[in-house]
């Protein structure tokens, strides 16, 4: 009789124990949510800087524009690499160009040269204050370690693109 009252008890002590012990499911997908959104615009802005540094250094009418968009290649291509590698690690998808980036790529390859210096550093500006903004926002509550540590190691670079091209 003791067994049999006892063991309803210890089940339901088991289930509500793992109940409050869990974080809530919308809570999870929240903090994977959040990483993951990280990865896809950081990702996609670096490939839209990766384009658009590319047809600056082609299009570019001014050295220091051609300067900087050089930078930007090499720098962006770097990062989208670790930003790859750091996605498979934490079992994210790869980072692609989204749509609206896309239609940002298509607009340069209309702009002609005349325009382009002065276009292509205005969208640069855009660009790396967003990065920032995402790269501090993952550095500082990212909740996977190795994209947090990964954030928080080239933000200062994003900081410093940001710095250039606002001068």
């Amino acid at each position: 009789m003791f067994v049999k009252i006892l063991a309803p008890a210890a089940v339901t002590g088991l289930l509500l124990s793992a109940a409050v012990a869990a974080p809530p499911v919308a809570a999870q997908e929240a903090v994977v949510g959040a990483d993951s959104s990280f990865i896809q615009m950081a990702g996609s802005i670096g490939l839209l800087q990766v384009r658009l540094g590319k047809m600056a250094e082609e299009k570019g009418s001014s050295a220091s524009v051609k300067d900087f968009a050089k930078r930007m290649v090499a720098d962006y291509s770097k990062a989208n690499e670790e930003l790859a590698t750091a996605a498979k690690q934490a079992a994210f998808p790869a980072p692609v160009v989204l749509r609206q980036h896309k239609q940002v790529i298509d607009r340069f390859l209309g702009t002609g040269r005349a325009s382009f210096d002065k276009n292509y550093m205005a969208a640069m500006v855009e660009y790396d204050q967003e990065a920032v903004r995402l790269f501090q926002q993952e550095a500082e509550g990212g909740r996977v370690a190795s994209l947090k540590e990964l954030a928080s190691r080239m933000l200062p670079t994003v900081q410093q693109h940001l710095a250039l091209a606002t001068q």
